[in-house]
């Protein structure tokens, strides 16, 4: 145990917190290794047992060490193996005073359910194998108010339902995707199981950089996935210039004359961004796909996918021979939720809420001596000097944010994400805490 001693170079809870991290990092300790005893520890570093009791528990809080009761503290093994591989990486094991990790929109801030569900009668149709996928009602207002003209909509089980249909459907083992980097990490554990060839483009705070997005074309790649509002992780949304300019290079590319565009509008209701999309120029190559976790209710799993009928046709016919269509009974849910004027009014309050959040944190970063860009929707990018060290001085303030790591391609940069959108008082507190970690 005394080269786990000789690592801590500061004798501070939070020292021995960031020495202990820092041998988690590098792998020499990885996960199962038992821990010093809080006692021994405490001798070979000449410090109280409470010290070290606290920079175990702050170890703890960050999600890097695990108590086993009288067995003593063994670094965390990878939480839930039937979760993706980069799901893990961003899985909660451990409470927090203000959880900051989640990417989740605010419980309080979404439209109550009991209005909508007491009017869904006269359209739940649970009866049927027949009936159309769609419920009529929603099909029209989905048309009505997508951001282009649009040949066919069919609705689905959330965003990612629509992305993996389009994915399998249209793509082919070994084809390259453009994506933005940093992204969504499912869409890359999703890459990874159909095959696929992630092409990065990083962001600018206007969208994928159009240099990097024309070197990506010509990697003749099949497919383009983006987020044109409320990015996850930066925050960042798609200016109408930014998308035309886009579209533009892609109608000129001729090694990406064939590539598809698939866009995952996943916060729009709560985006306080103007609506974009590529098929405003470009309409029959565009998938758009919409859903309203974040602003509805992430239980409702409700999304819809528009584009070109020949597109989104196969969709529904491969969607057919698996789980069908998308329960009517929801989707009923989700058109009262839509159309009902104190639903409406709620959503919109909580736009105006997170919009108001973004500001406010950002302020008390620049206020305590830091630097932190204003994202779209819930959630902002943090740049940091160190990952686990921010991760770490975070726990010790009783907050957990998300690693960024996850959320990267190639050789991952030093940042975190940070669900602002959750952060309903102690704002100077909270932005103090962001300033000191990202240079911890």
């Amino acid at each position: 145990m005394k080269s786990v001693a000789l690592a801590i170079e500061e004798r501070s809870p939070q020292g021995i917190a960031t020495g202990i991290a820092r041998l988690i990092t590098s792998g020499d300790l990885v996960a199962g290794d038992r821990l010093p005893t809080v006692r021994d520890l405490a001798v070979d570093l000449g410090v109280s047992p409470a010290t070290v009791s606290h920079a175990w528990q702050t170890l703890a809080s960050a999600g890097l060490i695990t108590s086993r009761g009288r067995s003593g503290s063994f670094v965390r093994s990878a939480p839930r193996e039937w979760l993706p591989r980069r799901y893990r990486d961003l899985g909660a094991s451990h409470e927090a005073r203000l959880d900051l990790s989640r990417g989740t929109p605010d419980p309080d801030l979404l439209p109550v359910l009991g209005p909508a569900l007491s009017r869904i009668s006269a359209r739940a149709d649970t009866q049927s194998y027949q009936q159309l996928p769609d419920i009529p009602e929603l099909h029209d207002l989905m048309r009505e108010s997508w951001p282009s003209p649009v040949e066919s909509i069919t609705v689905t089980n959330g965003a990612l339902d629509a992305i993996d249909r389009a994915l399998s459907t249209i793509t082919r083992f070994g084809d390259r995707i453009v994506v933005e980097n940093p992204t969504f990490p499912p869409f890359m554990d999703l890459l990874e199981q159909y095959g696929l060839e992630p092409v990065p483009v990083h962001l600018d705070e206007q969208g994928m950089i159009p240099t990097e997005f024309t070197r990506a074309l010509a990697s003749s790649p099949a497919m383009v996935v983006l987020q044109p509002r409320a990015h996850n992780p930066t925050g960042v949304s798609l200016s109408p210039a930014r998308a035309h300019e886009l579209a533009s290079l892609l109608r000129r590319s001729r090694t990406a004359e064939n590539a598809v565009v698939l866009e995952d509008d996943h916060s729009g209701a709560i985006s306080s961004k103007p609506d974009v999309s590529l098929a405003s120029w470009i309409p029959d190559r565009v998938l758009h796909v919409r859903s309203f976790s974040k602003s509805h209710g992430p239980d409702l799993r409700i999304g819809a996918l528009g584009g070109p009928r020949a597109l989104v046709d196969r969709v529904v016919a491969r969607r057919l021979l698996g789980p069908g269509w998308t329960s009517r009974l929801m989707q009923a849910i989700l058109y009262e939720l839509l159309t009902d004027p104190d639903s409406v009014a709620q959503v919109d309050a909580a736009r105006d809420i997170y919009q108001r959040r973004q500001g406010e944190v950002v302020a008390a970063v620049h206020a305590a001596g830091g630097s932190m860009r204003a994202g779209d929707g819930v959630n902002a990018w943090l740049r940091v000097s160190d990952e686990r060290s921010a991760i770490v001085h975070l726990a010790a303030a009783g907050i957990r944010v998300a690693p960024g790591a996850p959320f990267q391609l190639g050789e991952p940069g030093g940042f975190v994400r940070v669900t602002v959108g959750m952060v309903r008082e102690e704002v100077a507190a909270v932005g103090a805490a962001l300033a000191s970690a990202a240079t911890a």
